[in-house]
């Protein structure tokens, strides 16, 4: 990631500052959360999407830190919002909001995260932005539900599941590098573009973690979560179109009766490495990889393009 540093460094740096001045409120309580929320960001890959794409279609400007602070503002609020739904403890290791001041401030906060992301656009007259990234928090929100009332009856093909895949995870992704192309302003056929880029690259992404279930690249051992959760990814699925009906009908049992049991869970795990489940998503992720970086090709070469081919990598070959 050297060279993604070097290329926009003083830009995420400078980013850093606006996105706390963006969250602060005069609310002692709300202050006192988003200071914790800033101190225990992730690794900021959206920004560095957003300034990435920005600079290979245009230039940077104050549109395109405003894109960025939008896009951190709607993320972190839907995680904190998905602890809540899913009752979770933790986030990044750390204790998440709602373990610490229980549901009900936690869905607050993310309103309040929700409202500033929504006002900082409208107040500056972002409104093409904040259109990309609102259709993406329709997208998620649909993928989210589709991929429940699916898991349900364990019925999901792989046309559905890259449905599910390309609004659950891939479109807030690609709205980022919407966004960043259309804050340059270069204009409708760039901001396409760099939507479909950001589609393929989040896609793969969630393939990628679709196989960390399965212990892939030597993360040790599987851990077989996304089974325990009757969550249909992409290696079961291929494995069940292509078993005979006997390993079928044993799969879809232990997932639908037995999926608590860690020996059952291995069972599964088994069947899907022995069925070629493994081989054919790392075919398709990379596919997609490869797809996206096509496109990305279309623009001279540059070392803002070479830090994002960097920065694709390594969100493909990450080992977590």
């Amino acid at each position: 990631m050297e060279l993604v540093n070097k290329v926009i460094g003083q830009e995420l740096s400078l980013f850093e500052k606006k996105f706390s001045d963006s969250v602060k409120s005069s609310n002692p309580l709300l202050d006192r959360i988003m200071r914790f929320i800033i101190r225990r960001k992730g690794k900021q890959m959206r920004p560095m999407f957003i300034f990435l794409s920005a600079k290979i279609a245009g230039e940077i400007n104050e549109t395109t830190y405003r894109a960025a602070s939008l896009i951190e503002l709607l993320h972190t609020a839907t995680l904190v919002h998905d602890d809540v739904v899913d009752n979770s403890m933790k986030r990044r290791n750390f204790f998440s909001i709602n373990a610490l001041w229980k549901n009900k401030i936690a869905v607050l906060v993310g309103d309040y995260l929700l409202s500033k992301g929504l006002l900082l656009s409208i107040d500056h007259g972002d409104y093409k932005i904040l259109q990309i990234t609102s259709r993406a928090v329709k997208e998620m929100s649909e993928g989210e539900l589709l991929q429940m009332e699916k898991a349900r009856k364990l019925d999901i093909d792989e046309q559905v599941y890259f449905d599910i895949i390309r609004a659950k995870t891939a479109s807030l992704l690609s709205a980022a590098c919407a966004a960043g192309a259309f804050s340059s302003n270069s204009g409708e056929e760039a901001t396409e573009k760099f939507r479909l880029f950001g589609e393929k690259v989040g896609i793969a992404f969630q393939i990628k973690d679709d196989l960390f279930d399965y212990g892939q690249d030597n993360i040790g051992k599987p851990t077989g979560i996304d089974i325990k959760e009757k969550k249909m990814t992409l290696p079961l699925i291929y494995t069940l179109q292509h078993a005979d009906l006997a390993t079928k009908r044993r799969i879809i049992y232990i997932v639908k009766n037995n999926s608590e049991e860690r020996s059952k869970v291995d069972e599964v795990i088994k069947y899907v490495q022995k069925g070629g489940g493994i081989k054919y998503a790392q075919e398709k992720m990379l596919q997609y990889k490869e797809d996206a970086l096509q496109l990305l090709r279309t623009y001279p070469d540059s070392p803002a393009r070479q830090a994002m081919e960097q920065l694709v990598d390594y969100v493909i070959d990450r080992k977590y």
